[in-house]
């Protein structure tokens, strides 16, 4: 699964920002199909916008792709300590790329598994983790090792996929995602993720939109 995984970004990495900024037509069209009529990008925007740009903490950004969505946002955090992780080195060679062609210095990238996330329990003050649990091969453990690594009061922010929601998009993610290795089953639904979060985090908001969920989630 793992090498299934990193091979399937090796394949997309020509066309993963493409993707998913929505910037070609077949891309607009493949997320109308996947995500219904919601804007991912306004999605991302608007969990970024909740850390303020005088953040002066930790921030796990996991996984961290191309840091596509969030490069502009990074160069604005200079007072942030951000760790970027993924497991795919393609995306993370994109990664470092990019972020230092914007010249941000305070970002650094590394690979590494979210199932067994290689820092001390209640290292970051923020987990970013956008467009990454319905990628990752073993949910419990995800959301386990990013609950550890988060401190007592630290913020969840997510978005991604979720089961049950439009049959469209619940057929493309069991068929051609998970075929290509860009998903990975079992997926969640809406009050699966309640249900994950609820016994260890107070919840902040909680959107559904189309077959996207959104969230932000405070760690007791």
């Amino acid at each position: 699964m793992a090498d299934r995984i990193k091979t399937s970004y090796r394949f997309s990495k020509s066309f993963y920002d493409d993707a998913l900024t929505r910037s070609k037509w077949w891309s607009r069209l493949y997320f109308k199909l996947l995500w219904g009529d919601v804007d991912d990008v306004e999605i991302a925007h608007r969990l970024l916008a909740s850390i303020p740009d005088d953040f002066n903490g930790t921030l796990l950004d996991v996984p961290v792709g191309t840091a596509v969505f969030t490069v502009e946002k990074y160069s604005r955090m200079k007072q942030a300590d951000i760790t970027c992780l993924d497991y795919s080195l393609d995306m993370l060679e994109q990664a470092k790329s990019r972020l230092g062609e914007a010249k941000v210095s305070n970002a650094k990238t590394m690979q590494g598994d979210v199932g067994a996330l290689p820092f001390e329990d209640n290292t970051f003050d923020i987990a970013l983790c956008m467009n990454g649990f319905h990628v990752f091969p073993d949910k419990d453990k995800a959301h386990a090792e990013i609950r550890r690594v988060l401190k007592p009061g630290g913020k969840l922010l997510a978005c991604h996929y979720i089961a049950g929601e439009m049959k469209t998009a619940d057929w493309l993610a069991k068929t051609v995602m998970t075929r290509m290795g860009w998903f990975t089953p079992p997926f969640d639904t809406a009050d699966d993720i309640k249900h994950r979060l609820e016994p260890y985090y107070d919840i902040i908001d909680f959107h559904v939109e189309g077959a996207m969920l959104s969230y932000h989630a405070t760690k007791r």
